[in-house]
């Protein structure tokens, strides 16, 4: 071994001991677990040819199941940020009575089963369910419809819309706040040129955090459904169901276009956020 190599595998300046081989064996295992399934994911569906791939994707049903899963993932995330918004406000300004227990159950829904968390929704606005047994009198449906999907998607995405947003609101300055009152400016004048501004990046950022898992989301979404195909079936379900069916190149067909559509999402919303903070920052 060469010594350019031994001082490779040195911690050199850094204060962490071994620092080199450790980055070097977590960028190894990161490959292992991360980089190899995507990449087998992104060879895989093309191993029969162009031809076949896009016969695969030349399916109705497959169509429908990604347009049902993006338009619920985007009406989810779209209405999580200003519930997020308020809830993150009242955690970080609001000095509630009981703000540590709900500052908790904030975060159950990232550690609840999925399966969990459809059942007890799924129990919750079914037809003979306590909210969908009122909700019924009024001729609202939740259940077994998009509606449902969108219900489901919102309850396992605001987490990530608050804990984006939450940092931010506690490192804003009280005092510009402070002195745009003085300066005789109105509140609402005070949240849009203060506030608002600032947290643009975490709003950004939350909403494409719960796209994503929305998107790809399974659990939570099939007991409340319904999962009827053409009305209320998911891109994820749509891949189990492709999979009992022995269609091993549909369900590598829908599963690919899932992936390149969140790193795509991801992509694109890291530069808009990128391109607001840049906005924010004073100049």
């Amino acid at each position: 071994m060469t010594l350019s190599r031994l001082a490779f595998f040195k911690a050199g300046g850094s204060a962490l001991p071994g620092y080199r081989l450790s980055l070097t064996l977590t960028l190894v295992w990161t490959g292992f677990f991360i980089v190899l399934p995507l990449s087998t994911l992104l060879v895989y569906p093309w191993q029969g040819g162009p031809a076949a791939m896009l016969a695969a994707l030349h399916d109705s049903r497959m169509l429908a199941a990604l347009w049902t899963s993006f338009s619920c993932a985007g009406i989810a995330a779209a209405c999580n940020v200003p519930f997020g918004l308020l809830l993150a406000w009242a955690l970080a300004r609001g000095n509630l009575p009981g703000h540590r227990l709900a500052d908790a159950l904030i975060d159950l829904p990232l550690a609840l089963p999925t399966a969990v968390s459809g059942i007890t929704l799924a129990t919750l606005y079914g037809p003979h369910g306590w909210l969908g047994a009122l909700l019924s009198v009024f001729g609202i449906s939740v259940s077994y419809n998009k509606a449902g999907i969108v219900l489901a998607l919102m309850f396992v995405g605001l987490p990530f819309v608050v804990r984006a947003v939450e940092p931010v609101l506690r490192n804003l300055p009280h005092e510009l706040e402070e002195a745009a009152h003085l300066l005789g400016a109105r509140p609402w004048q005070v949240f849009v040129r203060i506030i608002a501004a600032p947290l643009l990046p975490a709003l950004i950022t939350g909403f494409g955090l719960a796209f994503a898992r929305g998107i790809g989301e399974y659990g939570s979404v099939i007991f409340i459904a319904g999962n009827q195909p053409f009305k209320s079936e998911i891109a994820p379900l749509l891949i189990v169901v492709r999979l009992q069916e022995f269609d091993y190149p549909g369900a590598t067909a829908i599963a690919l276009v899932l992936l390149c559509v969140s790193l795509l999402s991801l992509a694109l919303i890291g530069g808009v956020r990128r391109r607001f903070a840049l906005w924010s920052e004073p100049a």
